[in-house]
């Protein structure tokens, strides 16, 4: 394919490299900041963004940016008709607004908590895990996280998506609490915690704790690299999808709707 980039920092580059790795033409790369981005756009000029995207003569559009600027960035890409992968996360809030807007202006766009493969394995492993362990009343759930530094969200869309798996098994977890309890949590609270630290590339744990005995999941990144290449494969399978009539445009899908 030929592919945009819009948003070239760290992951843009790692973006770009899996692209090319996998044989895939990236024509442009868009960024606010990055000086060794082929166009260089000032901050919210979203006509600048669409403009360097029509004229690339790209078949997709990949966005990797911030939680600031992702919500602006969707809307004024979507009316383009290309396949649109989202990296960016921090908008879960949003996504209802978002499906309806691509249903009005015929645009379709994919986006997920982390695009790695072993991730969304590690969901579909903490989903079954819940489910089992929701049958026994002694062990309470909760999960943790750690990123690097320079991540802009917190928690993480991973984390949120690890949460809404638990929830799937323990019914009665009703409402995900982000912040540091200041009072003993009530039982339908299912604490996500979050550390941001260094360079760590990503740590997700959950734990299922009772009287006896502590169950831990983990999953561990080695580099964002998984990150990259999930999101270059999303956007042929976004494509693909399409061009079969899998899916049809005008709507916002997430991972289980492509790979499953």
């Amino acid at each position: 394919m030929k592919i945009a980039l819009v948003g070239y920092g760290k992951m843009g580059h790692m973006i770009e490299q899996a692209a090319k790795k996998a044989g895939h033409e990236v024509v442009t790369t868009i960024d606010v900041l990055a000086n060794d981005a082929k166009v260089k756009v000032a901050a919210g000029d979203t006509d600048a963004i669409v403009r360097a995207v029509k004229s690339s003569g790209a078949e997709g559009v990949i966005e990797f940016t911030h939680p600031s600027a992702v919500i602006d960035n969707v809307r004024a890409l979507l009316p383009l008709g290309l396949p649109l992968v989202v990296g960016t996360t921090g908008w879960n809030d949003k996504h209802a607004e978002i499906a309806e807007y691509a249903k009005q202006v015929g645009g379709t766009v994919m986006t997920a908590g982390n695009f790695s493969i072993g991730v969304n394995m590690f969901y579909k492993i903490v989903e079954e895990a819940a489910k089992i362990m929701a049958e026994y009343k002694d062990y309470d759930v909760a999960t943790w996280e750690m990123h690097h530094n320079q991540k802009a969200d917190s928690p993480s869309g991973t984390a949120l998506e690890i949460a809404r798996r638990i929830q799937v098994g323990y019914k009665n977890k009703t409402e995900i609490v982000t912040d540091a309890f200041h009072e003993r949590p009530a039982a339908n609270q299912l604490h996500v915690s979050s550390t941001r630290c260094g360079n760590v590339p990503g740590t997700h744990k959950v734990f299922f704790d009772g009287t006896a005995d502590t169950i831990e999941l983990t999953h561990t990144a080695r580099s964002r690299e998984g990150f990259a290449v999930g999101a270059v494969e999303s956007l042929v399978k976004l494509d693909a999808a399409l061009k079969s009539g899998k899916i049809s445009k005008g709507n916002l899908y997430g991972w289980d709707d492509i790979y499953c």
